[in-house]
């Protein structure tokens, strides 16, 4: 009889072995790769852009000869830059006027800040051995979606760590350091 370690780490269930060059290599030797959708309000839209958006996804859905994932996810936004350009501004303005509407402004920046403020990001995803391959439904996937009148990117190693963290660990960011004593 062999006697076994077993971890219970969440990492030992996980078959990531690395991410790298914008794809999650798995232990089997797949990578995941795939593209970052950019969100756009149809709803904003004339009917006929609406539908014509919608047909253009549904084409691109139909003519991917592969296992596909969408994929939603929370991201928080960090929005200290922007109030710290609205102080800046408040500070330079001399218009009583200009400065009260920086100051409304300011004022519903703080809320959000207390409120954890979060952007939804949208990704297609897919599996693949090949390198090549990758590439070639990597822009498979940005010109249908470009075609439909969306703008997309290739996910990057960022992008890839978030969407991990977003399902491992309920959207936390999960930087740990040194302790010092």
């Amino acid at each position: 009889m062999s006697s076994k370690t077993s971890s219970t780490t969440t990492e030992s269930f996980v078959p990531v072995k690395s991410i790298v060059n914008n794809m999650i290599e798995l232990d089997s030797g797949f990578k995941v790769a795939g593209v970052k959708v950019y969100p756009r309000n149809i709803f904003i839209l004339e009917e006929y852009e609406q539908f014509n958006i919608i047909d253009n996804l549904k084409n691109l859905y139909n003519t991917l000869d592969f296992e596909f994932w969408l994929v939603v996810t929370d991201r928080p936004v960090d929005i200290a830059v922007y109030i710290a350009q609205l102080q800046s501004e408040f500070n330079k303005t001399q218009s009583s006027l200009v400065r009260k509407l920086i100051n409304q402004d300011l004022q519903k920046a703080k809320k959000f800040v207390n409120e954890d403020v979060t952007d939804v990001e949208f990704y297609i995803l897919f599996k693949e051995k090949q390198l090549e391959l990758i590439q070639k439904k990597t822009r498979t996937i940005i010109n249908g979606l470009a075609q439909a009148g969306l703008t997309s990117s290739q996910a990057n190693n960022e992008d890839l760590r978030a969407i991990l963290e977003s399902f491992l660990n309920g959207g936390k960011n999960t930087e740990f350091g040194t302790v010092l004593s």
